[in-house]
């Protein structure tokens, strides 16, 4: 399944899409199990980052300092510029920054790897990126759509979904990794739930598509309208990337770690923040979820193009 994982991805979209559009009926219960399945991901993900990584991914100076510098500096710069080109409804326009402010901190590590980067800086750089972009995501929202934002959107499902989606799966995994150091059954436990990786995201995938592909046929003018600015963030961001990656004058393997990050967007994570937005603000999902679509053709793409724009030398 790891050999196999960027077709099997696409397969569980599209098996979403059939399910969303044969049994529309049923995309209120998979709702549901979108946080659960969801956090389950997120906590195997930080099984894989020992805490001490963390002490490690600090250490990584140039590599740390070019994640945070593409993220949150490249990127609020890119969307600034692709607002302008975006519908004036606020519904569409929250959606696309609330996905394209966001850095993935999930199947971005299983790109990267599948184009030689350097998974284990990014996954060890996963909790510091998680942690950024929630303190900088409302600011960066306010800066973007005015303080009038915060009289429409309630702070509350924000900050549960943090500690739900966050909090609560990384101090569950590094709980686990303390009770595998002492335990032999904790590793065995830790083992097992390395394997579950591609199978989870399998289901993420699966239930956020077919539980959101009956909004989407509801709003397909909106996602028409978002689609172009999106395939345009992922090119103008991989070119982006990979100058930002020359600048810190790093390795191949760090440089396309450091292309992925900036590239690719964390669109399950703001998934329950999108729909947790008053009812005004529906469509907001439904772009997130659009982003979804065209980012995992945009990374089997990326996957080729990447390794070629930093070659590993000799």
């Amino acid at each position: 399944m790891e050999r196999h994982q960027v077709p099997i991805y696409v397969g569980a979209i599209v098996a979403g899409l059939l399910v969303g559009s044969v049994a529309p009926g049923a995309g209120a219960g998979l709702e549901i199990a979108i946080n659960p399945v969801l956090g389950l991901l997120l906590y195997v993900t930080f099984l894989q980052v020992p805490a001490r990584a963390l002490l490690r991914s600090l250490r990584a100076g140039r590599f740390l300092g070019a994640a945070l510098a593409v993220n949150f500096v490249v990127v609020p710069l890119v969307v600034a510029a692709l607002v302008g080109f975006l519908p004036a409804d606020q519904g569409v326009r929250l959606g696309v920054l609330l996905v394209l402010l966001a850095p993935c901190v999930d199947y971005v590590i299983v790109f990267s790897g599948l184009a030689g980067g350097s998974s284990d800086r990014l996954l060890a750089a996963t909790p510091l990126l998680l942690i950024a972009q929630m303190l900088l995501l409302p600011p960066f929202l306010l800066l973007f759509l005015g303080p009038g934002l915060a009289e429409v959107v309630d702070v509350g499902p924000f900050v549960e979904a943090f500690l739900v989606l966050i909090v609560i799966p990384l101090a569950l995994a590094w709980l686990t990794q303390a009770w595998a150091a002492r335990h032999r059954t904790g590793t065995t436990v830790v083992g097992a739930a390395g394997a579950l990786m591609v199978p989870l995201m399998v289901a993420t995938l699966l239930v956020v598509v077919a539980s959101q592909v009956p909004k989407v046929g509801g709003d397909l003018s909106a996602v028409a309208a978002v689609v172009p600015s999106y395939v345009v963030f992922l090119v103008v961001m991989v070119l982006l990337g990979t100058v930002v990656a020359r600048l810190f004058r790093l390795g191949p393997a760090e440089g396309r770690a450091i292309v992925f990050t900036g590239a690719t967007r964390n669109s399950l994570v703001v998934l329950p923040l999108a729909l947790a937005l008053p009812d005004a603000f529906a469509v907001a999902s439904v772009v997130v979820v659009t982003q979804t679509l065209v980012e995992v053709v945009g990374m089997v793409v990326s996957v080729r193009v990447v390794p070629r724009l930093l070659r590993t030398r000799g």
